[in-house]
């Protein structure tokens, strides 16, 4: 009997350890998310005027879903401490909520991929119209510029069509000057010629946004598999809790029978009283009794 008490007190204590290691990945796994939600959000707030606010979304929800699996992490260790089968089974129904949170934010990542090249070309165009009006947009192009080391949309010679003004840097020939804003520049190498960038930022701008897309969605992606495992597991461990709790409660039960002790109160003497007092009626005769002929 020991020794069947000692086994269901370490399998509880396996189930417990179980769900404190499973709630300690989340934990790290939330970290990551949000880590990587709040990197890609200061990528995309870096460069606003060239991303449209909705491609933020899916970011922010990343950011959400890992200060939410914070949260469900500490709920499940709290539930296997209390022992508590109704806890651990809103854990695992929690954690199935995040799986679909983190569906919807891969899908969204993935879906706002193939509007990249078109979102990127508008907004660089439409900034580049606005460079000698807007101080905002120009800082903004020619951070872009020189933090991406590009220049103009497709090359250095988009700048031709939205530049007129002789004060930018130039480069080319006295007949046909180019003319081109300071952050097209590499490090002169030829006296104060400037030298714009090869590539254009298009390009570049279309590798940052979509990486960073591709980023979120396969992260969220990859969680939420792990996580709908951690929702099945939970159901199992709380199916483990329930049944050894009721194999306790029999193994209690049965060592209370073994040693005589009942659940409801017994009274040896008034049971004896009862037991004399019914004798004492039937051999009791009175003189006024019909007597039997």
């Amino acid at each position: 009997m020991a020794n069947e008490r000692s086994d269901l007190n370490t399998g509880m204590r396996c189930v417990k350890y179980m769900i404190f290691v499973i709630n300690f990945m989340f934990l790290l796994t939330a970290i990551l998310l949000v880590t990587v939600g709040s990197a890609i959000g200061t990528i995309f707030g870096d460069f606003d005027t060239f991303i449209d606010s909705h491609f933020s979304s899916p970011a922010q929800l990343l950011v959400a879903i890992g200060f939410i699996m914070m949260f469900v992490s500490i709920f499940g260790c709290v539930g296997a401490v209390r022992e508590s089968t109704a806890m651990i089974n809103i854990y695992g129904v929690l954690l199935a909520l995040v799986f679909v949170l983190e569906v919807a934010a891969a899908i969204s990542a993935f879906a706002l991929r193939g509007q990249v090249t078109e979102m990127v070309r508008r907004t660089i165009n439409q900034s580049m119209v606005s460079y000698n009006s807007n101080h905002y947009v120009a800082k903004s192009v020619d951070f872009m510029q020189s933090a991406l080391e590009c220049c103009g949309v497709e090359n250095y010679q988009d700048w031709r069509f939205f530049l007129e003004n002789d004060t930018f840097a130039t480069n080319g020939t006295e007949s046909a000057p180019l003319v081109v804003p300071d952050s097209c520049c590499q490090k002169p190498t030829f006296g104060e010629m400037c030298q714009p960038f090869e590539y254009g930022c298009l390009s570049r701008m279309e590798w940052v946004v979509s990486q960073s897309a591709a980023l979120v969605a396969t992260g969220a992606t990859t969680v939420a598999f792990v996580q709908i495992l951690g929702s099945i597991c939970a159901f199992m461990l709380a199916r483990t809790i329930r049944r050894t709790k009721s194999l306790r409660a029999a193994r209690r039960w049965q060592l209370q029978q073994s040693l005589g002790i009942m659940t409801k109160p017994h009274n040896p003497s008034y049971t004896q009283m009862e037991k004399s007092e019914k004798n004492a009626d039937e051999e009791m005769y009175l003189p006024n009794s019909p007597s039997v002929n």
